[in-house]
């Protein structure tokens, strides 16, 4: 591995041990859903976008509140001294991408066939953390 390349590695990992997210694979919703659920708590405070997500009607919202959840529990890991409430978490990044297909065949008229895809995607939530210290 060449000098600048690893440098560059190290640098990203580093700047990742800082950052508190979680990764859903592979949930067996269309990316289309699922992005209509997260456009709606990008950018939001954690509290807010939880309520939001609780009272939401879709399915792909059960997925992303348990996602957010595991998120809020990966920040703690990281900073078992401060609290949740204090720390102004919200949500910084939330990507969704399309994941494997499963093609199946439907039976249609005169002896044809016509394929149907079944769609998944992957989340990935970033939080981040509003600074509140003020200076004097």
């Amino acid at each position: 591995m060449g000098v600048r390349k690893k440098q560059m590695a190290e640098r990203l990992k580093e700047e990742r041990k800082s950052v508190a997210f979680a990764k859903l694979n592979n949930c067996p919703t269309s990316p289309r859903k699922m992005r209509l659920v997260a456009d709606i708590i990008r950018g939001k405070k954690v509290e807010d976008s939880l309520n939001i997500l609780k009272f939401s009607s879709k399915e792909a919202a059960r997925r992303l509140d348990k996602l957010v959840l595991s998120a809020i529990a990966n920040w703690q890991a990281k900073n078992e001294d401060s609290d949740v409430a204090e720390a102004g978490l919200f949500i910084k990044e939330i990507r969704v991408d399309g994941g494997s297909m499963l093609k199946r065949l439907r039976p249609a008229p005169q002896g044809r066939a016509h394929r149907i895809r079944k769609r998944s995607n992957h989340v990935t939530v970033v939080l981040g953390q509003t600074n509140n210290t003020e200076v004097n």
